[in-house]
C-alpha cells in the first residue's frame, strides 16, 4: 500500500494537471506497487482538496460497465467516481473544449433518487429496489477526460484501471435532458439512443448494454460504497454508465444525443 504521503502526493499531481491543463505521467509509472484500494485513496485525497476548495458533491458516476470494457482492463467490476456541482454544464450551451484534457463524451441514463439507498436496510438489494428508491431517470452525455497520459509519451505505455480510479474514474461533466423517464412504466433496458457529432451518426447504443439493465449499476455502486461507510443520497444524480463508445471531443465540435420518445440532449464545443 502507499503511504499517506505518497497518496497526498498523487492528489495533488491530479489536482495540478487538471488546474494547469497539463496532462501527467501515469501515476502507477511513478508507483508501481499502487493497486485498487491506493486508487480510491488518491481519489477521495483529491476530492478532499477539491471540496476544500468550496466544491459540493451532487452524485455519483459509474464507469467501465460493459463486459468488453471490463475484459479491456483486464477487471471484473465497474469502477465509480463522484460528480461534483462544477461538472453540470447546461444543455445546448456552449462549453470550451480546452478546459478538459483529452475529452470524450459518452451516452448514459441518470438516475435521481427520491430516497436513500444503504444496502444495510435492504435484506436483498436488486434492481427493483433501486427502482422504488428513485423518484426519475433522464437521458445524459457524461464527458470524461484523462488528467494523466492514456498512453505515456515517454515509455508507450498505457494507463491501467487504477490510473483512471485515482481520475475520480475520469470525471468531467454531465449534461442532463429534460425529458423526465417513469422507472415504473418503462423498461429502462430497451432504452436507446443514436449519438451524432456534426450531424454525423457516430454511435448507436441500447441501455442493456450496461450489465443487463441500468440499474444494476446502482445496485453494485450501493454495495461498493457500504464498505466505504457511504451510503447513496436522495436527491443524488446516479451516472449509470455508458451504453456507447467514447467519441473524441475536438474544438468547435456539435453533439446531438437523441434517445427517440425519451428526449435528446446536446452541446456544442467552443
Amino acid at each position: 500500500m502507499l503511504t499517506q504521503e505518497q497518496v497526498r502526493d498523487a492528489a495533488l499531481r491530479l489536482h495540478q494537471a487538471e488546474r494547469e491543463r497539463k496532462q501527467i505521467t501515469p501515476l502507477t509509472l511513478r508507483y508501481p506497487e499502487l493497486d485498487m484500494p491506493d486508487a480510491y485513496a488518491i481519489q477521495k485525497a483529491w476530492l478532499d482538496i477539491k471540496l476544500s476548495e468550496g466544491q459540493r458533491p451532487i452524485g455519483h458516476k459509474i464507469g467501465l460497465t460493459s463486459r468488453a470494457m471490463q475484459k479491456a482492463m483486464r477487471i471484473d467490476e465497474p469502477d465509480f467516481g463522484t460528480l461534483l456541482d462544477d461538472m453540470r454544464f447546461e444543455v445546448n450551451s456552449p462549453i470550451e473544449a480546452a478546459q478538459f484534457l483529452d475529452p470524450r463524451v459518452e451516452v448514459e441514463l441518470a438516475f435521481v433518487l427520491k430516497q436513500d439507498l444503504d444496502p444495510d436496510n435492504f435484506g436483498d438489494l436488486g434492481v427493483e429496489q433501486v427502482l422504488a428508491a428513485t423518484d426519475y431517470v433522464v437521458p445524459a452525455i457524461e464527458i470524461i477526460a484523462a488528467r494523466s497520459y492514456r498512453v505515456d509519451p515517454e515509455t508507450n505505455k498505457p494507463r491501467t484501471v487504477f490510473d483512471t480510479i485515482a481520475d475520480n474514474a475520469a470525471n468531467a461533466g454531465i449534461l442532463v435532458g429534460s425529458q423526465r423517464i417513469s422507472p415504473k412504466t418503462t423498461d429502462l433496458r430497451w432504452v436507446s439512443a443514436l449519438l451524432y457529432r456534426n450531424q454525423v451518426i457516430e454511435e448507436t447504443g441500447v441501455a442493456a448494454g450496461v450489465l443487463d439493465h441500468p440499474a444494476r449499476g446502482i445496485v453494485w455502486l450501493a454495495r461498493k460504497l457500504s464498505e466505504f461507510g457511504e451510503s447513496l443520497q436522495a436527491g443524488e444524480i446516479i451516472l449509470s454508465g455508458s451504453f456507447t463508445r467514447p467519441i473524441e471531443v475536438r474544438a468547435g465540435d456539435v453533439f446531438h444525443a437523441d434517445f427517440g420518445p425519451w428526449g435528446t440532449v446536446g452541446c456544442t464545443f467552443s
